[in-house]
């Protein structure tokens, strides 16, 4: 009997799965025949038998980790640091990675633009102090150097890297997006001309754009609202549209500046702008054609810029094409 029973275990082991085949192997080693026969019945009697009911239950639900707390509420960030005091600040705009007020510098008859750079509370303190200083001494030089050259740009009148804080020269006036709104509103509405003026005002702006790249200084976020055309302000809203179109235009937020002399970053720079005409502007997108004209005739290495262009052109479509 003992026979048969060794005989079958030694059957049931040769036709046992890998792993419990490895299981008896290492009861060979510890144990003897007997032991062997006892042990090779007791896996294949586990493996056949039904589990427990409560083994077949689904897990109990685990309940959802909640959200971390809310951080702490953005007025600090809106405050700004001394000198300045909230009683003679009006905002003008708000930006990603800047907040822009109108205020007085040095006499209350002055007026400038501060522009602050709060905390971010994603980054970690060291590198947001880090990013806060390069980019602000970034721009700061492109603007001395731009003004040094005689390039519309608004002056540096004070800056503090540590509290991430630059007041600025207040220019007067209106954007070129507001100009283009109005010219195409009266345009489609048949109540002025314009014609020759608003291709003059996008001559200048190509003359502008010139200025800088000729000196090295990509600004990196050329669009038709950080573009201001100078003007002086009237109770007429179409007498200062009309003298917006003679305006001199200034280059303003120069956030995102760089300095480079390498035609692909000048035309990347008026892919931007253009991309700007055609998303904001599509009435006045034909228009674009006179930025690029004066464009090519403001400095000696602007047709070489406008023919990269062609070749920045081409990428975008495919990205566009590709998503």
């Amino acid at each position: 009997m003992a026979q048969r029973r060794s005989a079958h275990a030694r059957v049931v082991v040769k036709t046992a799965p890998p792993i419990l085949q490895t299981s008896f192997r290492a009861f060979d080693r510890v144990t003897n025949t007997s032991t062997r026969t006892s042990s090779a019945y007791f896996l294949v009697d586990l493996i056949r038998q039904k589990p427990p009911a409560h083994a077949m239950t689904e897990p109990a639900p685990v309940p959802p980790i909640s959200p971390p707390p809310n951080p702490p509420t953005a007025l600090p960030l809106h405050t700004l640091p001394a000198p300045f005091t909230s009683e003679n600040l009006t905002p003008i705009t708000q930006g990603a990675e800047a907040l822009v007020y109108k205020t007085t510098f040095l006499t209350p008859s002055t007026p400038a633009v501060v522009k602050y750079r709060p905390p971010k509370p994603y980054r970690h303190p060291t590198l947001d102090r880090r990013l806060t200083k390069q980019r602000l001494l970034a721009e700061a030089r492109s603007l001395v150097r731009c003004k040094k050259e005689g390039v519309n740009v608004p002056g540096v009148l004070a800056a503090d890297w540590e509290m991430g804080w630059m007041v600025l020269e207040y220019i007067d006036g209106r954007t070129v997006r507001r100009v283009l709104d109005g010219w195409a509103e009266r345009h489609s509405s048949g109540k002025g001309e314009g014609g020759d003026g608003i291709k003059e005002l996008m001559r200048r702006v190509g003359r502008e754009v010139g200025k800088i790249h000729e000196i090295g200084v990509c600004h990196g976020d050329l669009t038709t609202s950080n573009l201001m055309v100078k003007t002086t302000p009237r109770n007429d809203k179409e007498e200062e549209t009309e003298e917006a179109l003679s305006g001199d235009v200034y280059l303003i937020d120069f956030g995102l500046t760089t300095a480079s002399i390498q035609d692909e970053d000048k035309a990347v720079d008026l892919y931007v702008l253009e991309r700007a005409f055609a998303a904001t502007h599509p009435a006045a997108e034909e228009l674009f054609r006179e930025v690029l004209d004066a464009y090519g005739e403001s400095y000696k290495g602007a047709k070489g810029v406008l023919k990269r262009l062609e070749g920045v052109r081409m990428r975008g479509r495919k990205r566009s094409m590709l998503g």
